[in-house]
């Protein structure tokens, strides 16, 4: 669980989030040990691939939250999670807000999507009104038991089912219903990100980066910075990566190819990774002081040899 749950005090640090997506365990390790000072767990990662699902509603909070739970008991680093629609009403909103707050969340992100909802990049999408999405905002907000300890993102989605003008009366209608910043996704071209940056210049501002496909353009992060956007959501980036590489993987092993060692790390390095030393150390203090005795000398002759 994190440490620092406090999503203002990393923003005003930190100035930009860039918040890559983790979908295990071991993925959020490697965000922590690669320097990150936060992540996100994302619905689309989650989906793809914990249960070979696309990112289409198949999923809800029970599935999702027993996830997030075993990444969040790896990892220490403050965390962003992808509640999609809150996973139905009003009750069941204020049910995520607890369930997240629990298991040691720093910020939760709510979309307005109408059920079933789909990626944000995906066509088709509907969207709730705004009215409704208020009232599930203003649950949200009275539900979390600490503002300082968990932060709350709206996400609209607005921008493709009614244009960007609704989208933006939307994101004004969302901070007052007492959450903490906006988070548009689906954005279609620079143009319009200048435009949502303008329109709520020194709000806390999040959009996403869905590489190889999205509808959003690649900026580099400081040119996003400058638009006014202070989290940018990866929530592609890695998992493609990982998934043309179990592809590739795949085809060596069926062709009868050895492991090429510029893409793979060696079993020794795999095991710093998890934590290794650890883990031995736990072992070695369980156990009685002659055994810890023989094997600290045998350790001595296997660095000597």
């Amino acid at each position: 669980m994190a440490t620092n749950r406090n999503w203002k005090k990393l923003l005003l640090k930190h100035g930009q989030l860039l918040l890559p997506s983790a979908w295990d365990a071991l993925t959020a390790k490697l965000i922590q040990q690669a320097g990150f000072p936060a992540y996100q767990i994302g619905g689309f990662a989650i989906d793809g691939a914990c249960f070979g699902f696309p990112d289409m509603d198949v999923n809800r909070l029970g599935e999702k939250s027993r996830e997030v739970a075993n990444i969040l008991r790896a990892c220490d680093l403050p965390v962003l999670v992808d509640c999609d629609d809150g996973y139905g009403d009003e009750k069941n909103v204020a049910h995520t807000v607890h369930t997240y707050d629990a298991l040691g969340a720093a910020a939760i992100f709510i979309e307005d999507q109408k059920a079933p909802k789909r990626c944000g990049h995906m066509a088709g999408k509907e969207v709730i009104s705004a009215d409704d999405m208020v009232r599930k905002l203003r649950v949200a907000a009275a539900a979390r038991p600490d503002k300082d300890r968990l932060f709350l993102l709206a996400r609209t989605d607005a921008i493709e089912p009614e244009g960007l003008d609704s989208a933006l009366r939307r994101g004004e209608q969302y901070l007052k219903a007492g959450i903490d910043g906006i988070y548009f996704d689906g954005v279609q071209d620079e143009k319009q990100l200048r435009r949502i940056g303008d329109e709520f210049k020194g709000e806390p501002l999040a959009t996403t980066i869905l590489e190889r496909g999205g509808k959003t353009p690649w900026l580099p992060p400081k040119h996003l910075r400058e638009l006014g956007f202070s989290m940018v959501l990866y929530p592609t980036s890695l998992l493609f990566r990982q998934t043309k590489a179990i592809q590739r993987g795949l085809e060596d092993l069926l062709a009868g190819r050895p492991l090429p060692k510029e893409e793979s790390v060696h079993l020794l390095e795999f095991e710093k990774i998890v934590d290794i030393a650890y883990w031995k150390a736990v072992e070695q203090s369980a156990l009685p002081l002659p055994h810890r005795i023989l094997q600290g000398i045998n350790n001595i002759f296997r660095r000597v040899a």
